[in-house]
Formats: structure tokens, sequence, C-alpha cells
């Protein structure tokens, strides 16, 4: 489902917001009271919540790898908890990138665990217990924010600067999951991504509202010793917003023939990749895709289709890193 336009881009409507403002009261009480109900498990080793407040994609698994790598550069062995989105294993079990496919353990955690242990579990207490059982001496939650089920001694909520945090009201009124100030006040850092210009742009609408540290990060392309320039593409993506994945790509200087935007998490059927693969070789174009897309790929498609790999930097961690000492990480 795509996010409603005036969820971003709002325009007065006063009979929209008089018949959804109720709801957006009862959807913020549910979260309240989720988050109320229970105490949650308190592991052995720090946990460190990667989340946000909007729905929808936000960076979080960008910042998620970033965290993991920053946290063995230190020395530390992070493994990840996740609840393994669109995967159909109810786990907890760790993920295995050769044994497992998307469909069963998600999208996110198959591209996670290139980097670390990763664990799925619709149990998250049960998933964090199996994480320690691996040798953590750090858990990262992927996602969880919004779910007490884990107590948690660290959390970034992560946000699109070029989006910030839309029309400032609760689903279905807009995208937050709580209201602003609610979620904020759990959070021990905000990180935005995005470029200098959608940076400003966020800083000027929503800085005041900040009160913990502000971390400012941006996406980078991984080089990996091959050039877009001048390729002629047909790119596809099921992300939050494969827009942002197709101006990227025509900065590296790809060219793009066709752009195939898909719902977020969306398979990769075998019916839907050979289309896309009919109308490239008719246009004389590369298929080209996300990482976190390629994880959904029927193995025949692999070897066809190039991705475009992205990492992201934080601009300062001194903020992070004088905090994370605090736990000796």
């Amino acid at each position: 489902m795509r996010s409603p336009r005036f969820w971003y881009h709002p325009k007065p409507n006063a009979l929209r917001d008089m018949a959804l403002a109720p709801l957006g009261r009862i959807y913020a009480k549910g979260t309240a009271r989720r988050l109320a109900s229970e105490r949650g498990y308190r592991p052995d080793v720090p946990v460190i919540c990667v989340g946000n407040i909007n729905v929808g994609g936000t960076g979080k698994t960008p910042t998620t790898i970033a965290i993991i790598q920053h946290l063995q550069s230190r020395g530390k062995t992070p493994v990840v908890v996740s609840r393994g989105y669109g995967g159909s294993l109810e786990g907890p079990i760790r993920v295995d990138p050769i044994a497992h496919s998307a469909d069963q353990v998600g999208d996110e955690p198959l591209l996670i665990s290139a980097f670390c242990d990763c664990v799925i579990g619709k149990d998250r207490a049960a998933g964090a217990q199996l994480a320690q059982s691996l040798g953590a001496d750090v858990i990262v939650l992927d996602d969880g924010f919004q779910n007490p089920a884990v107590q948690k001694d660290l959390s970034i909520v992560v946000v699109d600067a070029r989006l910030g945090f839309g029309n400032g009201k609760v689903l279905p009124a807009g995208p937050l999951r709580e209201p602003l100030h609610v979620g904020l006040l759990r959070a021990d850092f905000v990180l935005s991504i995005g470029d200098s210009e959608n940076q400003a742009a966020f800083d000027k609408k929503w800085a005041h509202t900040i009160e913990c540290p502000h971390l400012r990060g941006h996406l980078d392309v991984l080089q990996m010793g091959m050039s877009f320039e001048g390729l002629r593409v047909l790119a596809f993506a099921g992300i939050a917003h494969p827009e942002k994945f197709f101006t990227t790509l025509k900065n590296e200087g790809a060219e793009l023939l066709r752009c195939e935007s898909l719902a977020d998490h969306q398979p990769l059927s075998e019916t839907l990749m050979k289309r896309l693969e009919l109308e490239a070789d008719s246009l004389g174009a590369q298929l080209v895709t996300t990482e976190k897309d390629a994880a959904r790929l029927p193995e025949d498609f692999r070897p066809k289709v190039l991705t475009l790999p992205v990492r992201l930097k934080i601009k300062d961690t001194s903020a992070l890193d004088a905090e994370l000492a605090k736990f000796s990480l």
C-alpha cells in the first residue's frame, strides 16, 4: 500500500481531518496500551533499538548495518534480533544466508545476516535469549521501538530527512505510529537521513521538537569497481520509497529507460521477473535493483540482475560514542 499523498503533502481538508482525527486517537491509545502492557525481558547484555515513529521505510536497515559495523570496529560482537517481517518461520531461529530464503525469514534479516548473526522470531524476547546464546555482547533490535517485549538501553529513531514526520498526525490521519512528542520522550537519539538540502529543510521544520541528541547521516553508493555511467537500465524496486533508489541510480550516470515501482516487500515471482526480463531485453536494458530486493530474487534470476548497494555514513558519531561508552561498548 502506498502512503496517502496528504500524509506528506497536506492540503487543507476539514472534512477529512474531522473524520480521521478520532481514528488517530484510537490508534495512539492502542500503541500506548501496548507499551504499558508488559515490562519486557531484560537481557544480560546491552540492547540497542533501531526503530522509527513513522510507518514505512525511513532507513532502518542501512542504519542497523551501520550500527553493526560501528560496534564491530570497537571490538564488539553484535547479534541482530528481528521480527522477520514477510517470512513464514515463527522462530526464534538464527538466519542462515545459505539455507534460508527471504520467504522464510524476510528480506531484511537475510541482508543483515551477511554482516553478523541475525535472529528472527515473532517472540522478540525468545529471539533475544537466542541471541545471547550465540555469544552476543550487544543486541541490536531491528525495529521494535513500539514493542515492549524486550527492554532497551538505547533507542535510535530513524527518520527520512526529505519526508520528516509528515503532517505530524497519527495513523490513519498521518504517518505516525504514536504522537511525536510521546515517541521522542523514549528516544535517546534521532537520526535523520538525507542530503544537505533535505537536512536543512528537516532542521527548519522539526529541530525544535527534538530534545535528544540529533544525528545526521546520508546514503553513499558502495563502490564495487563497476560504473553505472551510461548503462541502459530497467530499474525495479519494492521498497517504501522506490523513487529514492531511481534518483540515486540516475545520479550514478545510468540511463533509466524504465522504472518499475513495486509494493514494499512485494514477492518477486517468476512471472513478474520474466515480464521484467522480456521488457529489459526489448529495450536493450540491464535489470538493476536494490540489495533488499535482490534478497527476494528467484534463484534463476540472481545472475541476471545487478544491485546498487548503499551504505549509511553518519556525519558525527561523537555523541553516540559517548553514550555507547556508558555501556562499555
